[in-house]
């Protein structure tokens, strides 16, 4: 497969996720204003509590047996090293670019997690087809490849309804307080303000001495939202510290249980059960099975998930635009930690597992753990965002370069990938 094919390959369902995102963009424009802030939310809800779950559920019951979920064991493993490196050096670039407080959490599950799902479907797919594909036979390949990437949307949909969501929810608390904050120091400048006014109408002072106790109320008044903002994340702070050790260990194993009874998760766990389970699997999957209709009304639910997202995205996007916060060398360095570092310590990772022999000897298994090291960010970001009403709109942001970029790198590391394995 020549470099201009295998880039084609790659580019193709990039291209589509930014022509159906375009879309959304305009039909949030106030000219069709079909995708209001409303109408965006409401579809968000839908999207989470049904159209994911039976994606997942629908890709898992048909592609995975007890089988393969025993020799594939090092797949989940795998994507949980995407989130943990990931993780880590989204945390470092937080520290050392200090976006605003409340996209730390937006800025880690970005760096962390992955489009497990669609992306990695559609590549696997389209790699399969390809001609000269060096995976083997077309069918043959494209069934197998078709059973790695549902294994693999359901791993990281577990990783991604956990730990990413809890870091979008932590963004969610903090821009609460942000907004407490703000609202505090509004009221707080009015009466400053009300004061000021008094002060001069009663002074007979000269024009001189009036200005310059302006200039120093307004560089006082700078002085003192930024101070007011950073004392509530502090108190936020105190006030964690202050609990007890088993206090914090329930209310962590809260979150969790918490996180786990997501629809998504709670999905991808009755995916697995109905897919390992051979008798629950030919009751709903197949042509001859007695109750495929439920499949089917299942896929043809799941089928909408790709095609609502893309369009929330793009909707955002617009309010992105206009208001994002987000600084510049923020989504540099995200674009560099999720397409120059992590692809590299993918190949590293990979490469070691092999030689400890805990991979199956299919190469395109190989190829598409490594693959997980290179992907753009998860679609479900959107939707935690959307949901948390938080940092919805830099996540558009976020996700229009990362996506651009995206073309060009997986084309690029996919090339390299298959040249190692070759």
């Amino acid at each position: 497969m020549g470099f201009l094919s295998l880039f084609r390959v790659a580019a193709m369902p990039i291209v589509e996720v930014l022509l159906v995102s375009t879309l959304g963009a305009f039909m949030a424009t106030d000219y069709f204003n079909l995708l209001h802030n409303d109408a965006r939310k409401s579809l968000n809800k839908i999207v989470y509590a049904l159209f994911t779950p039976a994606l997942v559920f629908a890709s898992l019951t048909k592609t995975v047996t007890l089988e393969e979920i025993i020799s594939w064991w090092f797949m989940p493993v795998n994507i949980g090293l995407t989130f943990l490196v990931g993780g880590i050096l989204g945390w470092v670039l937080v520290k050392l670019l200090k976006p605003e407080p409340y996209l730390e959490g937006l800025v880690i599950s970005v760096t962390s997690a992955g489009n497990l799902g669609n992306l990695m479907l559609i590549m696997v797919h389209a790699i399969c087809q390809e001609a000269g594909s060096p995976f083997g036979e077309h069918s043959v390949c494209d069934s197998v490849g078709l059973s790695y990437a549902a294994f693999s949307m359901a791993a990281g949909g577990f990783y991604i309804w956990t730990f990413a969501f809890a870091q979008i929810r932590s963004s969610g608390v903090k821009y609460e307080a942000y907004l407490k904050s703000a609202e505090a120091q509004r009221l707080a400048n009015k009466d400053f303000d009300g004061d000021e006014e008094a002060s001069l109408l009663k002074g007979d002072d000269h024009h001189t001495d009036s200005s310059i106790v302006f200039a120093t109320s307004r560089s006082f008044r700078e002085e003192y939202d930024k101070d007011a903002i950073l004392a509530s994340f502090k108190d936020m702070a105190v006030t964690t510290e202050k609990v007890s050790f088993w206090g914090k260990v329930k209310l962590t194993l809260l979150q969790m249980a918490e996180e786990l009874l997501a629809p998504p998760t709670l999905a991808a766990i009755a995916g697995l059960f109905f897919g390992a389970i051979t008798w629950l699997k030919n009751l709903i999957v197949g042509d001859t099975a007695p109750l495929h209709v439920i499949q089917d009304s299942i896929q043809l639910l799941g089928d909408g998930t790709l095609p609502c997202i893309t369009l929330i995205l793009g909707g955002n996007l617009i309010q992105g635009l206009r208001s994002s916060k987000l600084k510049v060398p923020v989504i540099v360095g995200i674009i560099l930690i999720k397409y120059l570092i992590l692809p590299i310590i993918g190949i590293g990772v990979v490469r070691l597992a092999s030689s400890f022999g805990f991979l199956p000897a299919d190469p395109l298994f190989s190829y598409v753990l490594m693959v997980q090291f290179t992907l753009p960010p998860a679609m479900n970001i959107g939707t935690m965002t959307q949901l948390v009403d938080v940092g919805q709109a830099e996540c558009s942001v976020l996700f229009l370069w990362t996506y651009i970029a995206a073309a060009f790198a997986l084309t690029i590391w996919s090339t390299v990938f298959m040249w190692i394995l070759g």
